[in-house]
């Protein structure tokens, strides 16, 4: 199997790079041969490399900068995965999208199906929203997987966030007022590996996150007692705090659990709780 990767450096994709290698020949072109702001280069890497499949995990994610780079987002985030499937549909290969929680409003209070209703409050979310549009205005062989609050032991991320500030400031100020399931990035590349080999058997929206849900005051309180190295931290006090007390451009939704379900079924896979996950990711 020949599988076309976008964002082989992100969280993600890095991960992806060695969960995927027993299934074939990965390729993951860099950001000047693969730039989804430059559908020309789409364009010319499916063309010429003509892969069985394409997973993208390129994406425009800066949500607070999106509210003045719309244009921007919405150009790596709708337009581009539209091209994707239209490319993937010539060739007759699959195509697997990553998308977000942040395509809900927040405002239910049960995990969300991925049939329910979207409603994305601000222009990260509404691009990607439009992505997933896009793909199923197309069709083809796809999957749309939508994963949140994703971090891992590289790239710019909550829990890399907490540990430098911890070990920066004597006091954290933490919003306790969302709620969410905190997700490695290393379980979406290893369920994705499980789910690749599969992939031709189902189309649509699926949800993966790990199993769970906390607040990120409390996913930051988590991360401090599972601190590899705590003598390194400065840090004596953890304050919670309310979302209107941390005001950011962009709007977050107060509750985005999602009901992973139908994935778990479907493909016959086990996501971890989202306290085990974390635990081995830093011990690792």
């Amino acid at each position: 199997m020949r599988i076309l990767l976008t964002g082989g450096t992100g969280q993600v994709g890095w991960e992806l790079q060695r969960a995927l290698l027993p299934l074939g020949e990965i390729i993951a072109p860099p950001r000047d041969q693969l730039d989804l702001a430059n559908p020309d280069t789409i364009l010319h890497c499916l063309r010429s490399i003509r892969p069985d499949g394409v997973i993208n995990c390129a994406a425009y994610t800066a949500v607070d900068l999106a509210e003045t780079e719309a244009e921007l987002a919405y150009s790596i985030n709708a337009v581009a995965p539209g091209i994707l499937a239209e490319e993937c549909l010539r060739l007759g290969a699959w195509l697997l999208h990553y998308s977000t929680d942040y395509v809900f409003d927040g405002q239910s209070r049960v995990p969300y199906k991925p049939t329910d209703r979207t409603n994305p409050l601000g222009a990260y979310g509404k691009s990607k929203r439009a992505g997933e549009i896009a793909i199923e205005a197309v069709g083809g062989q796809y999957l749309i997987l939508r994963t949140a609050w994703v971090y891992g032991l590289r790239g710019k991320n909550f829990l890399r966030t907490i540990l430098r500030l911890a070990r920066e400031r004597p006091q954290l100020r933490i919003v306790k007022d969302q709620e969410g399931s905190p997700t490695w990035s290393r379980v979406i590349a290893e369920v994705t590996a499980h789910i690749v080999p599969r992939i031709r058997q189902q189309t649509g929206i699926f949800h993966l996150t790990c199993q769970g849900s906390t607040t990120w005051y409390d996913f930051a309180c988590a991360i401090l007692r599972l601190d590899p190295n705590p003598s390194e931290q400065i840090v004596e006090t953890v304050e919670a705090i309310t979302t209107a007390a941390y005001p950011t451009p962009a709007q977050r939704p107060a509750y985005s659990v999602l009901d992973c379900s139908s994935l778990e079924e479907q493909f016959q896979v086990h996501l971890p709780p989202w306290q085990t996950a974390l635990a081995l990711a830093m011990a690792t």
